[in-house]
C-alpha cells in the first residue's frame, strides 16, 4: 500500500489524485490524505475514484481539517 499526502495542494488535489490512481497497478491499494474546506471535496474525490473504475474502500475524517481515503485500483 502506498500513502500520498496531498494536503499541500489545498483544494487542487483532485488532479494529482487522479494521476496517481491512473499510474498505479491494477489491484494496488493507495491512501490519500487531503485537506477539506467543506465536504464537497470528499464527494468529488469519491466521484473521481468511481469514474476511474476503482473502488473507494474507506473514507474517514483524520482530524479537524484533513480527510483520508483508501482506494483500490480496479473494481472488486
Amino acid at each position: 500500500m502506498k500513502r500520498y499526502d496531498l494536503r499541500h495542494l489545498k483544494a487542487n488535489f483532485l488532479t494529482r489524485m487522479g494521476e496517481l490512481v491512473k499510474s498505479s497497478q491494477n489491484g494496488e491499494v493507495s491512501q490519500f490524505i487531503f485537506e477539506i474546506g467543506d465536504f464537497s471535496s470528499v464527494e468529488k474525490s469519491a466521484n473521481l475514484i468511481n469514474g476511474l473504475n476503482s473502488t473507494l474502500l474507506n473514507s474517514i475524517k483524520f482530524n479537524r481539517s484533513d480527510w483520508i481515503i483508501t482506494v483500490k485500483k480496479g473494481r472488486i
